[in-house]
């Protein structure tokens, strides 16, 4: 059973169709209870960093998802912030992240990049899957997928990165560690890419 986290942030709607179309079994946890027959578990996010991780420690949900992640080595996947949680901190907040993939998380500096734009990143953009990653299966360097963001996480471990995607610097738009995902991006928004990526996550 997929089990989308509601801790008062994300698109979970959005995500709930999808699954809904393609017929595979999904549900919504709004507290501890509703984990119980999770099988994989998606961490969505979106607003600043701080309040995600201050609504997720708030719901009641944290110390089952550890256990759910690390006693029972369910898949999880963090969406946009639910990905930059998975960090230790990030420049956007004072709280602790989750610290569960080696990393932090950094605003980007637009005076290096080389042409005029402006924070967020925002819209479409190609991504370049790196190594093997079953979620990363049957994309290629074309493939685009739909951001939104100012802030973007770096790996200490290199080998935790999947993909990278470039805006103004080659930064982790994916990430992997065992059976923690993280993915930058908004599959919910990414149209056909999107849906295939989720259909990823579900066979994993």
């Amino acid at each position: 059973m997929i089990t989308i986290i509601d801790y008062g942030l994300g698109n979970i709607n959005a995500f709930l169709n999808v699954y809904e179309r393609l017929n595979i079994q999904v549900k919504i946890a709004h507290d501890s209870k509703d984990l119980s027959d999770a099988t994989k578990l998606i961490l969505p996010g979106v607003g600043s960093f701080d309040f995600a991780m201050s609504q997720f420690n708030k719901s009641g949900m944290r110390d089952c998802v550890e256990k759910k992640v690390f006693d029972e080595k369910l898949p999880i996947v963090g969406i946009c912030v639910g990905m930059q949680m998975l960090a230790k901190s990030s420049d956007e907040g004072k709280l602790p992240g989750l610290g569960w993939i080696d990393g932090d998380v950094k605003l980007f500096d637009v005076s290096t990049i080389p042409y005029k734009t402006r924070l967020p990143h925002m819209g479409w953009n190609s991504i370049s899957p790196l190594g093997i990653s079953k979620l990363m299966e049957g994309f290629d360097n074309n493939s685009r997928f739909y951001f939104l963001h100012s802030y973007y996480f770096i790996c200490n471990r290199e080998e935790d990165i999947t993909s990278r995607t470039e805006y103004g610097i080659n930064y982790a738009s994916s990430v992997n560690r065992e059976n923690i995902y993280g993915i930058q991006f908004h599959p919910e928004k990414s149209h056909a890419n999107g849906v295939r990526l989720l259909y990823n996550f579900a066979k994993i």
